[in-house]
């Protein structure tokens, strides 16, 4: 794997972790996510 590829990756990466972290910091979203959890069991 050359740099070039394990560059692009590691901005992907991070891009879908930033993603991920910026939907926690909507309450709306941890709380839709809570009760969909909650309906499994």
């Amino acid at each position: 794997m050359n740099r070039t590829h394990r560059a692009w990756m590691v901005v992907a990466t991070l891009a879908a972790l930033l993603g991920v972290f910026a939907l926690y910091l909507q309450p709306s979203f941890l709380f839709t996510l809570a009760q969909q959890v909650w309906s499994c069991f």
